[in-house]
């Protein structure tokens, strides 16, 4: 592989499933033959701390955020003609690959540019649809999470940028997530031993659909009385999903444990018996699920996933094998699967052997870090 210079505004320690994406295949490439030039997420020593732990230098700007600025665009070019780089890849298309160009002219002979959600809804709008398609000119291949987002990009670019289109979704540390991951010590220091618990592990965000989740659990409840929801991840959105679970009725069997490391992501997960995040598509399109791995991370814990069907999301799951698509924002529809799953362990070790097995098939980091060692 030739050295490559990854320009990002999405790097660890800020947290997220981009940024986790991105540094796991960074830690899959050759550490001698990679340079990460990012943003400065926030001053101290957390970040200091961070970058020198890496196995690879990384370079951080002083801005918050990148933008293909001319000074901006000028740093990465010295960047990669200092360190030697003959490829580049940028961790978010839009809008970093505006600046694919210029790093050709500085001597870049192959550049990738990685789509996520949002570049979705940027083939949406008229002048980003025009900057989505000039950074498709720009570089060798635009890579997609899923089909959802492949079309919907494709639409925007010219016929031979479309047609270089490569898929490089976020892979799943199997190692990490296993059925043996440590959900039975989460349990047990939660008070949820030998109840059944719905697990959602994400953001607090209105599209994730956590509300769903608890305007559900009364149906489920009715069902299985002892049912648990436990809601794992921090964000925005806690104050007005506490206030719904007060105002349903349903607080006493709704658990929120907040912000979690990663390193304890994988037991949170084993705590559960169903993984649910019913996700649905906000503001006209805008607003959507570009992949879910928190699907796949589940699944390769070994549970059956019940998922909503925004976006790229039903891309995650294999309806009817590893989990089931209902639609987002149907909190009926939704109690009726996890219902089925509570009460039916065969089918739950089914579904979950199977979303397993898939994930070492398909998802694993390996397999992909090596697609995008080929790409350049």
């Amino acid at each position: 592989m030739d050295k490559t210079l990854i320009v990002t505004n999405d790097f660890p320690p800020r947290p997220g499933g981009i940024q986790s994406f991105l540094h796991s295949m960074a830690l899959r490439l050759d550490p001698t033959q990679v340079v990460v030039y990012a943003s400065t997420w926030k001053d101290g020593a957390e970040v200091a701390r961070f970058d020198a732990e890496q196995p690879f230098p990384v370079v951080r700007d002083r801005a918050r955020m990148l933008l293909p600025t001319p000074r901006v665009t000028r740093r990465a070019a010295g960047l990669l003609r200092e360190h030697g780089c003959s490829s580049v890849w940028f961790g978010a298309a839009a809008p970093l690959g505006l600046m694919a160009p210029a790093l050709r002219g500085a001597g870049a002979r192959r550049i990738v540019a990685t789509t996520h959600g949002h570049e979705a809804g940027w083939a949406q709008l008229p002048v980003s649809r025009q900057l989505l398609r000039r950074i498709g000119e720009g570089t060798d291949t635009i890579t997609y999470l899923g089909e959802y987002t492949r079309s919907r990009i494709a639409a925007a670019l010219t016929p031979a940028a479309a047609e270089r289109m490569v898929q490089l979704p976020p892979g799943v540390d199997e190692k990490s997530f296993h059925p043996g991951s440590g959900g039975e010590r989460v349990r047990e220091r939660l008070g949820l031993t030998g109840q059944p618990v719905v697990v959602c592990v994400s953001r607090l965000v209105p599209r994730k659909g956590q509300d769903t989740l608890i305007r559900a659990m009364p149906r489920i409840l009715a069902d299985v009385p002892d049912a648990v929801l436990l809601i794992v991840g921090g964000g925005p959105y806690r104050a007005g999903l506490e206030k719904l679970a007060a105002g349903t009725g349903v607080a006493g069997s709704v658990r929120f444990t907040g912000p979690v490391p990663w390193e304890e992501l994988p037991a949170h997960h084993g705590a559960g018996d169903v993984f649910a995040m019913p996700c649905r598509t906000r503001r006209g399109g805008l607003d959507v699920e570009g992949l879910g791995i928190v699907y796949l991370e589940a699944s390769a814990t070994g549970l059956p996933v019940v998922a909503g069907d925004s976006g790229g999301a039903p891309d995650a799951v294999l309806d009817g094998e590893t989990g089931w698509v209902v639609r987002g924002g149907d909190a009926a529809g939704t109690a009726e699967r996890i219902v089925t799953l509570l009460r039916d362990p065969e089918l739950r070790r089914g579904m979950g052997g199977r979303g397993r097995a898939w994930v070492e098939e398909r998802w694993r980091w390996d397999l992909l870090a090596e697609r995008l060692k080929a790409l350049l």
